[in-house]
């Protein structure tokens, strides 16, 4: 069965990535959700070279061949193994989809946000709208288990929604993103504290938006109408970096991704992302990875197909 009803197929020409929409699917009840297994064909890492979605998605892959390039990193699949992707990241499939075993969790930020008023929660999430840390990891037997039951849980309501399956499915959905973060803050040793106030992630929701444009931190504190040692405290007291180090991490992303999916010369990109040289793009790209852009380029022309 392929999932193209649930969908809505798009194209940014200009970048020539194609842009999968979640839509809504008739159920009683209005899911912006679904979980199944590969026997449900995700047909666009098929159907399209270049895309990105706007929703989450969550892979837990049993049996896996190939590799996704995911926003300029290469991820080459091990069985038994998860992969967490946030929304409107650049993907490429080089894999035999026929050939996978998985079981899959996709859903869009609004299923989640219409029923808590905490707006923030997903930037809270410790694996999500980051770069620190890898989203591609091996993962337990035990605690797959304790995932993939949620998701067995919520299956069973899709399938046979009733009038409060909406809600049933929401609280198994918020479960199984604080196991998640539980098991990824204890796999990465990250600190798992309560927030002081949301400066530092509505940081985040301000990079995701903004960063092709804004690129120095104090032009986010002064959106947010605090001053720069403030942000700079909240960001280091929610995710142990500076303000600074977050922004760049992000800007690089903007950097890769414009590398491997617009075709774009150097050039162009380092005036499209606001550096006023392309020089002062590739010093800021080795700072960052140790690499010229030649090198990195050439990793993923080569490394990326033997």
């Amino acid at each position: 069965m392929a999932l193209y009803s649930n969908f809505q197929f798009g194209k940014n020409d200009s970048n020539h990535i194609s842009l999968i929409r979640y839509s809504k699917t008739a159920c009683g009840v209005d899911f912006l959700l679904n979980t199944a297994d590969q026997t449900e064909k995700l047909i666009w890492c098929d159907k399209y070279k270049n895309f990105k979605t706007d929703f989450f998605e969550f892979f837990f892959f049993r049996k896996t061949n190939g590799y996704i390039i995911i926003n300029g990193e290469i991820h080459f699949l091990r069985d038994n193994t998860l992969l967490c992707i946030s929304p409107y990241q650049h993907q490429e499939w080089h894999v035999d989809m026929d050939s996978l075993e998985y079981t899959f969790l996709v859903f869009q930020e609004e299923f989640i946000n219409n029923f808590l008023a905490d707006k923030y929660f997903m930037y809270r999430l410790l694996y999500c709208y980051q770069n620190d840390y890898p989203t591609y990891f091996d993962i337990s037997e035990s605690e797959a288990k304790e995932l993939l039951d949620l998701l067995s849980q919520m299956k069973r309501e899709l399938t046979n929604p009733i009038a409060d399956s909406y809600h049933m499915i929401v609280s198994e959905l918020y479960s199984f993103l604080l196991h998640l973060n539980r098991i990824f803050a204890t796999k990465f040793n990250l600190p798992a504290r309560l927030p002081v106030n949301n400066y530092a992630f509505i940081y985040k929701d301000l990079l995701e938006k903004n960063i092709r444009y804004k690129t120095k931190v104090n032009d986010y504190a002064s959106m947010m109408g605090i001053s720069r040692m403030a942000l700079n405290k909240a960001v280091e007291n929610e995710f142990g970096v500076t303000a600074t180090h977050l922004l760049k991490q992000r800007r690089l992303q903007e950097v890769k991704k414009d590398l491997i999916f617009s075709e774009l010369p150097v050039k162009e990109i380092s005036v499209l992302l606001g550096f006023s040289a392309p020089n002062h793009m590739m010093r800021f790209f080795k700072q960052l990875t140790g690499k010229t852009i030649g090198e990195f380029m050439n990793e993923i022309n080569t490394q990326g197909f033997t």
